[in-house]
C-alpha cells in the first residue's frame, strides 16, 4: 500500500482530541489491519468524553480509560492486510480476502483466566481489552479504536462478514444489536413458567437512544406485547413508534407518579412485566423497579459506565416485589451474525437505513460526539475517509 501515515482522532483526556498522524504498521501474523469505513458513536464514547473514566468495576480491579486513546468500538471496514498472508476465518468459520468487508468485534478475552476457562461471557474475563475503550494509543501500533483510517486487529480478536445485502450504514448498528441477546437470555432464566421475558408481555424501556432502540425493535421481533418507550427527546420517541413502540413517555414532561400511573392503567395495575433501562443514568435503575409487577424483571444495559451511586429500598424495590435483575455488561460474539442476518431482513419493515442520522469526518470529532449527546440525533458515526 501507498499510505504511510495514518490519521486518528485521538482523546488525549475527557473533552479534548486531536487529530494525530501514526505509522502504518505491517500486520504481525494472526492480527489484520483493516481500513475503516463507518465507525458508530456509542454511549460508552460519549461518557469517556465528559470524564466517566472507570468501566467494569464489578470485576474487583475497575478500569480506567489509558489516555491517549483512539475510540470507537463500533467499527465496520474492509479487510486491508492479513498478517503472514496466511488463511484468516471469521467467527462463524468463513474463509476471509482482501477487500471483505467485516465488523470487528470490540473485546479480547484473555483465553486464561478462571471465567474464559468456565465458558462466561467475554466482559467477566479478568484481563479483557476493547478496541476504542482501554488500549492505549500510546503504544504501537497505536491504531486500537474505530476513529482512525486504519484499524489494527490484534490476536485473539474476532472479525464478522457483512452479508453482500447489508449496507455498511445498517452493519456499524452490529455491536449494539448484539448486547440485546440479553433479552435472548431474559426468555432463559425462569426457574418457574411466569418468570422469564414470556410471549405478549408488556415492556418498558427506558431511554431510546440507539441501544434503547434496538432494545425496542429486540423485543418486538421476540413477541413482546405492548412495548412503551420512555425517553427525554420528542425525536427519539416518534423514531420508537416507527420501530416497534407502541406508547410513549416523555419524561422531560411528566413526574414519575405519572409514568407509573400511566404503565399501570395499561397492566390492569400490576406494572410491566419487564423494564430495561437503557437510559444509562444511574436514577432510572429505581424508576425501573417501581414500574415492574411483582415478580417482574428489569435488565439493566444502561450504565456501563460508573456514574455513580443510588438509593434502593432493599424491601420495597426487591424482597417484597420479588424483583429479577439481570444485568447485561455487553455482547456475545455468537450474536454479530444473527443481528446482522436478522437486520438485513427487518430493514424492508423497519426504517433502518434512516437510523444513522450525522456523518462527521476525523476533524470534526469534537461536533460529532457532542451531536450525539443532542437531543435530535439518533446513531451519529465518524468517517474516517471523509
Amino acid at each position: 500500500m501507498s499510505v504511510k501515515g495514518v490519521l486518528a482522532a485521538t482523546l488525549v483526556e475527557p473533552g479534548k482530541y486531536e487529530l494525530r498522524e501514526y505509522p502504518l504498521p505491517d500486520p504481525a501474523p494472526c492480527c489484520v489491519l483493516v481500513k475503516m469505513e463507518i465507525s458508530g458513536i456509542c454511549g460508552t464514547d460519549k461518557h469517556t468524553y465528559q470524564g466517566y473514566t472507570t468501566q467494569y468495576a464489578g470485576a474487583g480491579t475497575p478500569k480506567e480509560i489509558p489516555f491517549p486513546i483512539i475510540q470507537g468500538h463500533e467499527n465496520v471496514g474492509t479487510v486491508a492486510v492479513i498478517g503472514g498472508d496466511n488463511e484468516y476465518k471469521d467467527f462463524e468459520g468463513v474463509p476471509l480476502k482482501l477487500g471483505d468487508r467485516v465488523v470487528v468485534g470490540p473485546n479480547v478475552s484473555c483465553g486464561t483466566c478462571y471465567f474464559c476457562r468456565h465458558d462466561f461471557p467475554y466482559y467477566f474475563c479478568e484481563n479483557t481489552t476493547d478496541y476504542g475503550n482501554n488500549l492505549s494509543a500510546r503504544n504501537p501500533p497505536h491504531l486500537f479504536g474505530g476513529w482512525s483510517q486504519y484499524l489494527y486487529v490484534l490476536p485473539g480478536s474476532f472479525l464478522v462478514r457483512v452479508p453482500d445485502d447489508l449496507p455498511s450504514e445498517i452493519a456499524v448498528l452490529t455491536e449494539i444489536m448484539a448486547v440485546t441477546v440479553g433479552l435472548d437470555r431474559a426468555k432463559q432464566i425462569s426457574a418457574f413458567p411466569n418468570e422469564s421475558f414470556r410471549f405478549d408481555d408488556t415492556v418498558v424501556v427506558l431511554g431510546v437512544g440507539p441501544l434503547g432502540m434496538c432494545f425496542v425493535m429486540k423485543a418486538r421481533m421476540l413477541g413482546a406485547g405492548t412495548i412503551i418507550a420512555v425517553d427525554l427527546s420528542d425525536y427519539r420517541l416518534d423514531f420508537a413508534k416507527r420501530l416497534g413502540a407502541d406508547q410513549v413517555i416523555n419524561a422531560a414532561t411528566t413526574t414519575h407518579p405519572e409514568r407509573l400511573a400511566f404503565v399501570r392503567s395499561l397492566t390492569h395495575g400490576r406494572g410491566a412485566d419487564v423494564v430495561i433501562e437503557c437510559a444509562g443514568v444511574p436514577q432510572a435503575v429505581p424508576e425501573g423497579l417501581d414500574l415492574l409487577r411483582l415478580g417482574g424483571l428489569l435488565v439493566e444495559a444502561g450504565n456501563f459506565s460508573d456514574l455513580g451511586e443510588i438509593a434502593i429500598n432493599p424491601h420495597r424495590h426487591l424482597c417484597a416485589k420479588s424483583a429479577r435483575i439481570l444485568g447485561v455488561g455487553g455482547e456475545e460474539p455468537g450474536a454479530y451474525g444473527p443481528s446482522m442476518r436478522q437486520m438485513a431482513r427487518y430493514m424492508r419493515h423497519y426504517p433502518l437505513c434512516e437510523f444513522v442520522t450525522h456523518h462527521f469526518a476525523l476533524r470534526d470529532v469534537d461536533a460529532a460526539v457532542k451531536k450525539s449527546i443532542a437531543p435530535d440525533s439518533m446513531k451519529v458515526v465518524i468517517e474516517p475517509w471523509a
